[in-house]
């Protein structure tokens, strides 16, 4: 059995506020779930990307819960990257400067493709890169 796509990602934030402004006004995405001071889901294409603050999913589900998440969370920067073709870097790049959103890394990787990071209000570190640079 090999799974044939990632139905969802997570990050893990320290600002759950500040978060949800930034992956709505600066990336585009719209929330599709939420629990005030636990989490904010986005729809992202055909997959959902997860935020979560870490120290409220690291408490177990009560006993009645109806829903029996295991806790879960990490510390630290996190990763994430979206798929951009090579003009929609360079839109995004565009769209990101006008916001005083830093580029911290602008490259052409040496297997082909392009790839641009920054960091989201947590300090993750989101890229915005071409399929090519795995091969697709």
């Amino acid at each position: 059995m090999t799974p044939s796509a990632i139905l969802e990602s997570a990050l893990y934030v320290t600002d759950l506020q500040a978060a949800e402004q930034f992956y709505c006004d600066i990336i585009g995405l719209n929330v599709v779930g939420k629990v005030e001071g636990r989490h904010v889901f986005f729809r992202c294409g055909s997959g959902v990307l997860l935020l979560f603050n870490a120290e409220a999913t690291k408490v177990p589900p009560a006993p009645d819960a109806r829903l029996k998440v295991p806790p879960h969370g990490t510390a630290g920067e996190g990763h994430l990257c979206f798929t951009a073709s090579a003009d929609e870097i360079g839109q995004w790049r565009k769209h990101l400067t006008a916001r005083n959103i830093a580029i911290e890394s602008d490259f052409e990787w040496p297997q082909g493709g392009h790839s641009i990071y920054i960091r989201d209000p947590s300090g993750n570190s989101i890229e915005f890169a071409e399929p090519r640079i795995w091969g697709l």
